[in-house]
């Protein structure tokens, strides 16, 4: 190679040598902030874990009230901590720890209703933290709504097993546990400033 010819690469070698590396995306900060990536596969996923966790609380609130109507109901408390905590079946007509027992009807509806407005939040759903909230809440209203629907004394008005008996509280199940959860969960998440489409508000 000439003289010349070394010379005419020189500036080719240093136009590639000061190509600089794009800068890295600093983390986003401040009012409509995201959280995480927001692609369909990652909503598929957040849905996915809210289904999970929806089945497993409506599981386990079915199979508990399965095993308390058949060794439980019609017989004497079972002491679990001494008389701070019972298990005693009773049949609930109202809401959560026996709210409201002339509005068993209106209780039914209301749980279609949240179960409709979950279901609709889903579709922009990037959040995990908000997927085991309203999972929590999902699993928890189609218990209490399956024993409104099937249990007597008809459909609609179908009044909901409870057998969690605190001391000085009202008896509840676990469905009514989840529920709670559920709602504390999402005012948390809701003072912290994420949605549920994984936006973060910081003021």
């Amino acid at each position: 190679m000439t003289e010349v010819e070394r010379a005419d690469d020189k500036p080719e070698k240093a136009e590639a040598e000061t190509v600089e590396a794009p800068p890295e995306t600093a983390p986003a900060t401040g009012t409509g902030a995201r959280e995480g990536e927001r692609t369909p596969s990652a909503r598929r996923r957040r849905v996915v874990e809210l289904a999970i966790v929806a089945a497993l609380a409506y599981a386990l609130d079915l199979i508990t009230k399965i095993l308390v109507v058949e060794r439980l109901e019609g017989h004497d408390a079972i002491e679990v901590i001494g008389t701070w905590l019972r298990f005693h079946a009773v049949r609930n007509p109202g809401a959560a720890f026996g709210i409201g027992e002339a509005l068993t009807i209106v209780f039914t509806v209301i749980a279609a209703a949240v179960i409709v407005v979950i279901v609709r939040i889903a579709r922009k759903l990037y959040s995990a933290p908000w997927a085991v909230a309203l999972g929590l809440l999902l699993g928890g209203a189609l218990g209490n709504l399956t024993d409104r629907i099937f249990r007597s004394p008809g459909v609609f008005r179908g009044h909901v097993v409870d057998f969690i008996a605190p001391a000085h509280f009202a008896v509840f199940n676990l469905a009514d546990t989840a529920i709670v959860c559920g709602g504390v969960l999402i005012v948390i998440l809701s003072f912290r400033g994420l949605d549920p489409d994984g936006t973060v508000h910081r003021d």
